[in-house]
């Protein structure tokens, strides 16, 4: 069967960086998965992009689909025939469902009942015919942010300028507001022309040929080997973020490196205000010493050829003089600034119209460093420090340059306390307790950094959750996700003494004792429980954890985060003992039974009839004790090794006794010795969850 290549080529206004590569990524998978359901198949598909363009070349698309000879089946015999063998109406509607007629009806055996079937037959359409639905997968992107233009009610990321759906040398038929298909498209802004393709196969080439790369992977390559290249030459060390490259990539057409200067007495400034700004506001890449020292120079990336560089050069200088000259100024003006009328300014920002100002939100951080440091049991001098901390930690919100840079807040705080004699371990902290900022990040190096991180983090989540703030779908405006994935995390890294049960009332009840509870306390604190069991589960996951082996230590008692992670990390080792599966299959025994206990009874050790009964709750009691006081010890292993104890009674009392007795008093009361020896075994985990191949 004859095969055409297939392009499709959206041209429109400069799209925003952080828009190009979803929007192409998007645009691939909703043509694959049309052309899948259409039954059209192709060799291959390759995405594009540009900030002036988004496209998608289907190589070797078939060019008519396949026909489709099907046998359908219909209702029984009983429904489509009655007792004379007249066809019912049941039968009819099928036939003309089928588009046969009753004719050619016929009856097949299917598990002992006949059911009435017919043949079908459903020519496969040209596809030529069928492209021109192309035009609702274009119309049915989503952006994060959409406009309107002219009278049009399309909504779109930029305004559509330009339409190419090319099949082979045949222009698909297709409007999208004003534009047209048509074979034109478009070279580069300046340096390149208007010209007509002919075929989807020279896109890539015609296009390179008005200085347009097409290709987002090879642009991003290009751009790398120019800036090593020209950090190479001039003996420089350039660290190439990678978020950076990306968005640099989405902004040019045709790339060239290029490299500027500026003055070196602004070296003074704190080098990640000159690398936010040329970084974050100029797109520029710093450039440093071998040994990490901040050099007056940057390069930067031209969305053009390398004709008169050195203007273009002069042209980024006098951009980024201004900018640094700005930083200069608010550099100087915050050092004027006492921390204690820093802090009096935080009383009129306001923080949540319900839950008050930022200087509301620090004392409850405060309160909250509080609690935590009496609860891990921290010195007087900790104390004394994390206090500190707290009270300042937020004192750099109010400063112009954290105004004009905010990704810079707890930095210049750590910057300008220290300017002001705080001591060391107190300016790392302040800016440390923002951290982890994303996943990936790393956590703070100190407990004190790590207590007043978690305080605020804490303080963020359950004052949203107490005024109806919860994240839901994708929707997380407050980024509480985040947020707890840090407590987690750093619950886990420094290895924290305490449970998240405990975070969780403490952090309820300092909330309530300042009249914010706005909710039920009980069903508020369920609410928090589960939304940090799943931040749990996604630290398990990323561990590669087994799923079932998540859900087995998931469904005992979550609280304590490190030792879920032990006990995870315990049950991935034991799966490959031969002996496990008997070990799981025992406990499980004992749990699955226990659900059949429909209230809890007290043990009468009066009913029990058999030895085997008494030995298995004289184990019982002991293994309650040695269980609970492992697990409070965090040795796992020696908790289930008193588990895996227990396995020969379990196995000699369930070869011996009959749970479910005919007498009423013995099998409730053999019930409830099953639902108390499960409650110490889901304590360590629910073992009935592991799946075994």
């Amino acid at each position: 069967m004859s095969k055409r290549d297939f392009l499709i080529e959206i041209g429109v206004e400069e799209l925003p960086a952080r828009f190009v590569t979803d929007s192409m990524n998007q645009l691939k998978d909703k043509v694959t998965a049309w052309l899948q359901e259409q039954r059209l198949d192709f060799d291959g598909i390759q995405a594009y992009s540009t900030p002036r363009r988004l496209a998608v070349l289907v190589e070797g698309l078939l060019e008519k689909q396949p026909d489709v000879a099907e046998e359908a089946k219909g209702p029984a015999r009983k429904i489509a025939q009655d007792g004379q063998g007249n066809w019912t109406k049941a039968a009819q509607g099928f036939a003309r469902g089928q588009g046969v007629s009753t004719d050619d009806l016929f009856f097949k055996e299917l598990k002992g009942v006949e059911y009435v079937y017919a043949n079908t037959f459903t020519p496969g359409q040209e596809t030529r015919k069928l492209l021109p639905q192309v035009e609702g997968l274009i119309t049915s992107l989503h952006f994060p942010k959409n406009m309107r233009w002219n009278q049009f009610d399309l909504r779109f990321a930029r305004p559509i300028q330009w339409l190419i759906a090319l099949y082979g040398q045949e222009l698909i038929p297709f409007s999208i507001t004003d534009v047209s298909t048509s074979k034109k498209t478009f070279g580069h802004r300046f340096l390149g022309a208007v010209f007509q393709l002919d075929e989807p196969k020279d896109y890539v080439r015609r296009l390179a040929e008005q200085f347009v790369i097409v290709n987002p992977s090879e642009r991003k390559q290009l751009i790398r080997q120019q800036v090593e290249a020209l950090a190479k030459s001039n003996e420089w060390t350039v660290p190439i973020e990678e978020s950076l490259l990306e968005e640099v990539t989405n902004l040019v057409e045709y790339p060239t490196a290029l490299f500027g200067s500026f003055d070196e007495q602004f070296l003074t400034i704190p080098k990640e205000v000159l690398i936010t700004s040329m970084r974050e506001h100029q797109r520029y890449f710093p450039v440093q010493q071998k040994d990490g020292t901040l050099l007056p120079f940057f390069i930067t990336v031209r969305n053009g050829n390398d004709q008169h560089l050195e203007n273009v050069a002069k042209g980024n200088e006098k951009v980024l003089r201004a900018r640094l000259s700005d930083a200069a100024f608010f550099y100087a003006e915050d050092q004027k600034l006492d921390i204690t009328a820093a802090l009096s300014k935080l009383e009129n920002i306001v923080y949540h119209e319900e839950l008050g100002s930022i200087g509301d939100k620090v004392r409850r951080v405060r309160d909250m460093s509080i609690e935590l440091s009496q609860l891990l049991m921290v010195n007087e001098a900790q104390k004394t420090e994390i206090n500190r901390v707290a009270d300042i930690c937020k004192f750099d919100l109010v400063t112009q340059m954290v105004y004009e840079f905010p990704e810079l807040q707890g930095r210049m705080g750590e910057v300008y306390a220290s300017l002001k004699g705080e001591p060391e371990a107190v300016t790392t902290a302040i800016k440390e307790h923002y951290m982890p900022r994303f996943a990936g990040d790393a956590s703070p190096s100190s407990l004190t950094g790590t207590i007043v991180s978690i305080s605020d983090k804490m303080d963020t989540i359950i004052t949203c959750f107490s005024i109806g703030l919860i994240p839901t779908g994708s929707q997380d405006p407050y980024a509480l996700r985040r947020q707890a994935a840090g407590i987690v995390q750093m619950l886990v890294d420094h290895r924290v003494d305490i449970s998240l049960d405990q975070l969780i009332e403490t952090g309820i009840t300092l909330i309530e004792k300042r009249q914010l509870l706005k909710r039920d306390r009980v069903e508020m604190e369920t609410d928090l429980k589960e939304f940090f069991a799943l931040r749990i589960k996604n630290t398990l996951q990323e561990r590669g954890t087994r799923y079932d082996v998540i859900d087995a230590v998931q469904t005992g008692k979550t609280s304590h985060v490190l030792t879920v992670l032990r006990k995870a990390d315990f049950l991935m080792k034991e799966l490959e003992n031969t002996e496990f599966k008997q070990v799981v299959e025992a406990l499980s025994r004992i749990t699955n039974i226990s659900k059949k206990a429909e209230s809890i009874h007290q043990i009468n050790e009066v009913l029990f009839e058999k030895e085997e009964e008494k030995e298995l709750f004289e184990q019982y009691k002991v293994l309650k004790e040695s269980v609970e006081k492992s697990l409070a010890d965090k040795r796992v292993d020696r908790a289930y090794e008193a588990l895996v104890g227990i396995v020969p009674t379990i196995n000699r009392y369930f070869d011996n006794i009959m749970v479910m007795s005919d007498d009423e008093s013995i099998k409730r009361n053999r019930l409830a010795q099953m639902k108390a020896l499960a409650s110490v075994i889901q304590s360590f985990a629910n073992f009935q969850a592991i799946v075994f191949a």
